[in-house]
């Protein structure tokens, strides 16, 4: 018993300690920058078992893809205390504006990718190019397409950015499609992609476990699974 509260007495102070102050995101040390243009700035986010965040400040809305199962003790400025749990490649968006601090429940540290929008000031409210009527004639906030040995699904539709989730089989591919915008793609398995270009040619691709690669648009390709094992990938669009 006397383990037990002294295990629960260090979380406490822990959590104390993580609010004594607020910090940018770029200055919390478990948010590591990997990539930043005028779109996005993508964070690898990862917090030990049993350890807790500073408090740190998103100002900027963003979409978060989460790597491995979690259980989050999220305490947000203002608000009472919220337990979160999350499943393996769970993909969420929060509107910015606010700070929290988050401690890992879990006995397995957390780890996701953060991706904010940089230009959610002017796209917030802004018409979206997916809405109906602008494309295909229907809604594409939201869909799920059924691929020959795999799927794709449109997550949501947030500042002016198409959120996908892309599940193939081996040796499954995404039929010849067109990206007028760039998009990132975050990878939550290991990838081992062949990506054949209209008019370029074939290329390789292989990431890592939570990768961000950012894609240039303005091209049509087929892209095929080419790896051993199913492979899954969140990309954000933009118009």
């Amino acid at each position: 018993m006397l383990v037990v509260f002294s295990l629960v007495a260090a979380g406490c102070a822990g959590l104390a300690a993580a609010q004594s102050g607020e910090v940018d995101i770029t200055a919390e040390p478990h948010h590591h920058l990997v990539f930043e243009n005028k779109l996005v700035r993508v964070f690898d986010v990862t917090v030990p078992s049993g350890e807790t965040t500073l408090i740190h400040r998103h100002n900027h809305d963003y979409v978060y893809v989460t790597l491995g199962a979690a259980d989050l003790d999220n305490r947000v400025e203002g608000k009472p205390p919220a337990r979160v749990q999350l499943q393996d490649g769970e993909t969420r968006f929060l509107a910015g504006n606010f700070a929290h601090a988050v401690r890992d429940l879990a006995s397995t540290p957390f780890r996701n990718i953060t991706v904010e929008l940089l230009q959610d000031a002017k796209t917030r409210n802004a018409p979206s190019p997916w809405d109906s009527g602008k494309n295909s004639g229907k809604n594409e906030d939201r869909s799920l397409q059924i691929l020959s040995g795999g799927t794709q699904q449109i997550l949501f539709v947030k500042d002016a950015a198409r959120v996908s989730e892309i599940e193939l089989q081996p040796g499954s591919a995404i039929p010849r499609h067109h990206h007028n915008g760039p998009h990132l793609v975050v990878a939550v398995t290991e990838l081992d992609m062949r990506s054949d270009v209209e008019g370029k040619g074939s290329t390789t691709l292989h990431l890592s476990l939570g990768d961000a690669r950012w894609v240039e648009g303005g091209f049509t390709h087929t892209l095929t699974n080419v790896g051993k094992n199913t492979a899954k990938f969140v990309t954000i669009e933009f118009p």
